[in-house]
């Protein structure tokens, strides 16, 4: 029986307008299995207008009304847990065991983590500046927020949009995925249930849905999570009209792995870091860079790991990732190990794995030079290409020598050398000795064409306000 997923707008659940519709493809059959609205400009209207009424009176709410309200939401997405990991599962074809502990666990918490961000919004000064007068400052929401959300973590993604936005007071119209919209309804649901009509909306769509989004004249702030072109195109019509923009776009993290490191503990980290969800993460260990000396050893474990990484069916715990999310994301993943140039060798994978569904061989490819499109562009699928180095600077320049910048890693036992990479790798974020661990309370964000503006943290927070001075004469 096909499944019918539909809007919320304005405390309501509803077809869009004009009755046109998208099919929602389970990737683990490569089969439909429901249909979700393909909305238009008259149903992104709707949504902005409810937010925009909605939100004076959000605004006005207390942080300590705004936090009871989160607090309220996050318990009820921890009672319909079930629900929450079989609608992202059914979505995304991820093993069901994973997405609850390492998605929807983390997702929970986050939420609680803005919850608490709620009653902390403030000025950081008050007092005399010039004779005869004080100023304040002031820490307001910006207002209503355009929030558009990636396939490859649609819940988790939608938590990091909207959790921020509201707990500072913001009105909310977030748009899923057209491939991934079951746990965004899902949650709408949930929501509806705690907080006034419009202040949450959620509207189905595709690129074009997105697009009048960030176009429409009612949002202060568009945030999006996506490719580098969404990205680019949604800061150029921003532009526009003067909106604020907040992009987590692109990745290509380096692994870089020095002589002196534990190399059985970072095969087995990074096989998780690099293959996770398919490899289908922004900050996945895509690129992984050998010290010389022990390059050949390294690959030959990572090889072997590789091919023991099962992939397989939602229900299956064995498995550590289930398949890549759509079939032109398959066409996309088969395509640059298609493409490998003659130099390049394939250690593991390089395969499609049965017929049925969207799934691909965990993958790894050596042999390969700093310039080959493998190693500059995101494959997001689960492929890891391994280079070699002969000293520091060397994996520095290799490290830095892509246009992505969000995440990487250091693998050493040498403290000196690894706060030195720290400080050279040019990335938002640089592990050492792990890779792809996050926190509620630290940032995530990246650099160059990875984006701008923070997601998660007091940072991701301060990113859904305004600061305003106010300046009296004594």
């Amino acid at each position: 029986m096909s499944t019918t997923f539909r809007n919320y707008i304005d405390g309501v659940f509803a077809d869009a307008s004009d009755g046109r519709t998208l099919d929602v493809v389970d990737p683990s059959t490569g089969e439909v299995y429901a249909t979700s609205p393909l909305s238009g400009q008259a149903d992104v209207d709707a949504a902005m207008a409810a937010a925009a009424a909605a939100f004076p009176a959000w605004r006005d709410t207390t942080p300590s009304a705004r936090q009871l309200a989160l607090l309220k939401i996050a318990d009820a997405m921890e009672e319909r847990a079930d629900e929450l990991v079989a609608a992202e599962s059914r979505d995304t074809g991820k093993p069901l065991h994973l997405t609850r502990s390492e998605e929807l666990a983390p997702a929970i918490d986050q939420v609680r983590f803005f919850a608490g961000a709620a009653r902390l919004l403030e000025g950081r000064s008050a007092g005399e500046y010039m004779d005869g007068m004080t100023s304040i400052i002031r820490r307001e929401p910006v207002g209503v927020c355009a929030q558009v959300a990636p396939w490859n973590y649609p819940l988790l993604m939608a938590v990091w949009k909207f959790a921020p936005a509201l707990a500072a007071g913001n009105a909310v119209v977030l748009k899923p995925s057209d491939t991934t919209p079951a746990s965004t309804v899902l949650i709408a649901e949930i929501i509806g249930q705690i907080l006034p009509k419009g202040v949450f909306n959620v509207i189905c769509g595709d690129r074009d849905t997105g697009r009048a989004m960030v176009e429409h004249p009612t949002p202060a702030m568009a945030s999006i999570t996506g490719s580098v072109r969404a990205g680019i195109q949604v800061a150029e019509s921003a532009a526009k009209d003067v909106k604020r923009v907040h992009l987590e776009l692109g990745g290509k993290a380096p692994a870089v792995i020095f002589e002196d490191a534990d190399l059985e503990k970072a095969v087995e980290d990074l096989v998780v870091g690099g293959f996770f969800n398919a490899g289908q993460d922004c900050t996945a260990a895509t690129r992984v860079l050998v010290h010389e000396s022990v390059h050949d050893e390294f690959v030959t474990a990572l090889a072997k790991a590789a091919a023991d990484t099962k992939t397989g069916q939602p229900d299956d715990e064995d498995v550590l990732y289930g398949p890549l999310n759509n079939a032109n994301q398959l066409k996309q993943v088969s395509g640059f190990i298609d493409r490998l140039p003659d130099h390049a060798k394939i250690e593991a994978g390089g395969h499609r794995v049965g017929e049925k569904g969207y799934f691909y061989a965990a993958t790894v490819v050596s042999g390969l030079q700093q310039d080959d499109e493998i190693v500059q562009n995101e494959v997001f699928g689960p492929v890891m290409t391994v280079q070699s180095f002969s000293d520091e600077a060397h994996a520095v320049a290799y490290a830095n020598g892509v246009d992505y910048a969000l995440a990487s890693s250091v693998w050493t036992k040498d403290h000196a050398r690894a706060m030195r990479m720290s400080k050279n790798l040019d990335f938002g974020c640089v592990w050492i000795n792990t890779h792809m661990a996050l926190v509620a309370e630290m940032p995530h964000g990246g650099f160059k064409k990875s984006g701008y503006g923070k997601d998660l943290s007091a940072y991701g927070f301060e990113d859904y306000t305004r600061i305003k001075h106010v300046m009296t004469s004594l």
